[in-house]
């Protein structure tokens, strides 16, 4: 299934998404997570050491699941790393600013710029829904 201008727009609205990776033992790990959409893609950000960044550098298929009550969008597909410090760095401020407005996401920054930040970007090609 591909994205529909609906499930497009469900997903521009600010909500949280479940990342699912894959743990070394094949168990799932699942994380409350930013995310934006950037044309084709998800993107989402996170710090370098984090249990989800070490299981996308062995396995980088995830699932983004999106809902609200019972309607939802879940995306899966390959996450791909871009380690670009600056990008990681615009990325988490585009997301902060998304979640939490400018002003908050300029306090913020603070913190996040002291950190190693790692994007991922997937290409949404996959798609299961519920509501659409």
């Amino acid at each position: 299934m591909r994205l529909t201008p609906a499930m497009r727009s469900f997903l521009e609205e600010k909500r949280f998404a479940i990342l699912a990776t894959t743990n070394s033992d094949g168990t799932s790990q699942q994380t409350v997570m930013w995310y934006l959409i950037d044309g084709g893609d998800l993107v989402f950000n996170t710090r370098r050491g984090r249990k989800k960044q070490r299981n996308l550098e062995r396995d980088p298929r995830v699932s983004l699941c999106i809902a609200e009550g019972y309607r939802f969008v879940t995306v899966m597909g390959t996450a791909r790393e871009i380690a670009d410090p600056a990008t990681g760095q615009a990325d988490i401020r585009r997301l902060a600013a998304r979640y939490s407005g400018e002003a908050s996401a300029d306090r913020q920054m603070e913190r996040f710029s002291r950190e190693e930040r790692i994007s991922y970007r997937v290409a949404i090609a996959n798609v299961l829904s519920m509501g659409f």
